[in-house]
């Protein structure tokens, strides 16, 4: 059975979407998921001259592989000014330019978080939009919203309908991942 990989669109080493990710893979069972934390990522700003000149960074040929070896994939993404961090979105930039439909079939649950009231669902948004164009199949989301009142670490989502509707949302995402070998 192939693992589901899991992480988050943020490179902060106290990143609440990251929190959330860990708290859903261990709602997970019955499947392995490897958590990866990709604040421990370090790769330079994407531009056309620096591919030409070095090419793609090791380090993101093999998270791709990682990607494409995944039954499915759990991410949760922040949200600066609307939009995902500059952060993921060089990410996405430099794994399509690897390989444009680097998560092509991939079945992705899409989640969000953030203190305010909307739970970063505007990047959440975005994000679906750009996986999609690379293949993903988006087939759950969830934005969690006012996280610094609606979660610990200890206990997760402590609001019933939002902890209803995120376990909902996993079983939808755990259904559509196949049993790859």
């Amino acid at each position: 059975m192939s693992v589901i990989l899991a992480t988050a669109g943020s490179n902060s080493s106290t990143s609440i979407n990251y929190k959330l990710v860990q708290f859903t893979a261990d709602c997970v069972e019955e499947r392995p998921v490897e958590c990866v934390e990709l604040a421990g990522f370090d790769f330079p700003m994407y531009s056309e001259d620096l591919e030409k000149s070095s090419g793609i960074p090791q380090q993101i040929i093999e998270f791709r592989i990682r990607l494409q070896q995944a039954g499915g994939l759990l991410l949760s993404v922040n949200e600066h000014n609307g939009n995902p961090s500059a952060f993921f979105k060089n990410l996405l930039d430099w794994l399509s330019r690897d390989e444009r439909r680097f998560l092509d079939g991939t079945p992705v649950f899409l989640m969000s978080a953030s203190g305010g009231k909307r739970g970063a669902i505007s990047s959440r948004n975005v994000v679906e939009q750009m996986l999609e164009r690379f293949g993903a199949e988006v087939v759950s989301k969830f934005s969690l919203s006012g996280y610094y009142d609606n979660f610990t670490p200890e206990k997760g989502i402590t609001d019933p309908d939002m902890a209803a509707e995120h376990l909902a949302a996993l079983n939808t995402f755990l259904r559509s991942v196949s049993p790859k070998s």
